[in-house]
C-alpha cells in the first residue's frame, strides 16, 4: 500500500462548507419581492406560446399510444 504523494494534491480538491447565508453572499443573491421578479418575456406572442404547448404536449404523449 503506498502513501498520498504530496506532490499531488486530493482529488476533488477539499473545499470549506459554507452555511446557505455565505454562499447566498458569495453570488449577491437578492430575495424574491414578487410574483413580477420571476416574469420573463419568453414568448413573443400568445400564438407562440400555444405552438410551443401544442408541440410539447404531442412530443410528451408520442410514444404513449
Amino acid at each position: 500500500m503506498s502513501t498520498p504523494d504530496a506532490d499531488h494534491p486530493a482529488y476533488p480538491p477539499i473545499r470549506p462548507r459554507l452555511s446557505v447565508e455565505e454562499l447566498l453572499a458569495a453570488k449577491n443573491t437578492q430575495p424574491i419581492n414578487s410574483l413580477d421578479d420571476l416574469a420573463a418575456d419568453t414568448f413573443e406572442s400568445d400564438q407562440e406560446l400555444e405552438e410551443f404547448l401544442a408541440f410539447t404536449y404531442a412530443e410528451r404523449h408520442r410514444d404513449v399510444a
